[in-house]
């Protein structure tokens, strides 16, 4: 299950934003491995304290190529160096993130760049991207867990359709709509 998500760029602000709504959603200690970014370091901190286990995967890449425009230089090795707590070294990785943002990238066709698809607008880039998680954790059965991510956390007992979520969606946007009707900014 991906209990939480930002949409936003590399800062610190946007770290310590992302990993506070992840602690609020977290009921018991929990590893957290990240890559070697510095921002998680004080957004780790700042959410969980003491309370975690957490571990940083160093990537060491070799020198960059001409191999082309948006391809990194190749990863030659990698090391996992210990933050806080008591991390198990043997699940220090970034292999379900990394397998998660490709799941993500291949099913979103607004992150693919030099296409009509590209978003253009921040606010339904972000949308796009709650509404994909959103049917990934309640609608889509996984076949490694034979239900839906949601239905293995306990959060939902049935698996959801798209019917569902538009339900919520306008649940939620119901009080909106008693304050007067929408009106759409000038052109």
């Amino acid at each position: 299950m991906v209990p939480s998500w930002r949409v936003g760029d590399r800062t610190t602000d946007t770290a310590i934003e992302f990993v506070s709504d992840l602690s609020k959603r977290l009921r018991n200690r929990v590893q957290i491995t990240t890559d070697g970014h510095r921002p998680y370091l004080e957004a780790i901190e700042g959410a969980f304290g003491a309370d975690v286990d957490y571990a940083m995967l160093i990537k060491v890449y070799g020198p960059a190529t001409e191999a082309g425009r948006y391809s990194q230089p190749e990863c030659i090795g990698c090391y996992g160096k210990r933050i806080e707590g008591r991390p198990d070294a043997r699940h220090v990785s970034t292999s379900f993130v990394e397998r998660q943002n490709l799941t993500m990238r291949m099913s979103i066709r607004r992150f693919t760049r030099l296409t009509n698809a590209f978003s253009k607008k921040l606010e339904n880039h972000a949308l796009s991207v709650a509404l994909h998680y959103m049917h990934y954790n309640f609608c889509r059965i996984h076949k490694s867990l034979r239900v839906t991510p949601a239905m293995a956390a306990g959060v939902t007992d049935r698996v959801w359709d798209m019917c569902d979520i538009a339900a919520l969606i306008a649940a939620q946007e119901a009080p909106i709509a008693k304050r007067g009707p929408y009106k759409k900014k000038a052109a």
